[in-house]
């Protein structure tokens, strides 16, 4: 499973990409204005950094989403259009897809929603994994379903398990099947920690130490 970022923080993206572990980043309208920047420079800025960059599109009607959709993709090669899962959205996003430009079907909430995504041509489709928890639903369960389905039907359609909010999540979605994880960077963060390899370290840092000690000299 690849690693995404759910981010538009360009500093903690940077530091993602120096651990080597990230091959990708989600955005939309609320992560940018949470980083305080212009839209389109900031995700030219990501795209400097990783391959796949989403960036999520804000018109409602089929004309305008279009070409919207044909400004954000012209800003980097890497860019992957966000479209939302409604009848303009998907309407729009085939006429997208069919010229060539990487479409993310986004707030994706059953199997269905899923499908149609596929029958567009998606190159992602984003299944909200913490949104569905949220309202007493098993989010999970619906991100494997859509792996068996797309397995299934033999849709190449990629699995982004989004709106993954701690470590076990992001565990899930793998065994769920799903190609990409896409997470804050604290959940990122914290995937490395674990008490006994804290301990461990310490141990062999403390054993490496001794090594480095003087000798007592014989007489």
């Amino acid at each position: 499973m690849r690693l995404f970022l759910d981010t538009a923080d360009f500093d903690e993206i940077r530091t993602a990409v120096t651990w080597g572990v990230i091959s990708g980043v989600t955005t939309n309208p609320t992560l940018i204005a949470r980083a305080g920047q212009d839209h389109e420079t900031q995700v030219k800025r990501i795209c400097e950094l990783v391959a796949d960059v989403s960036a999520e599109t804000v018109m409602e009607r089929k004309d305008d989403l279009i070409v919207e959709g044909r400004r954000i993709a012209s800003w980097h090669p890497s860019v992957v259009v966000k479209v939302a899962c409604t009848p303009d959205g998907l309407a729009a996003g085939k006429v997208l897809a069919s010229e060539g430009i990487k479409i993310n079907v986004t707030l994706i909430f059953t199997v269905n929603q899923a499908l149609l995504a596929a029958a567009i041509g998606a190159y992602f489709v984003s299944p909200f994994v913490g949104r569905l928890d949220d309202i007493g639903e098993d989010g999970m369960r619906v991100v494997r379903d859509i792996v068996d389905a797309y397995r299934q039907q033999s849709i190449t359609t990629k699995v982004l398990a989004a709106s993954l909010r701690h470590p076990v999540h992001v565990t899930q979605a793998a065994l769920a099947g799903a190609d990409i994880g896409t997470m804050p960077f604290t959940v990122l963060g914290s995937m490395y920690k674990h008490p006994l390899t804290d301990a461990g370290l310490e141990r062999f840092l403390a054993d490496y130490r001794k090594t480095q000690e003087p000798h007592p000299v014989k007489r």
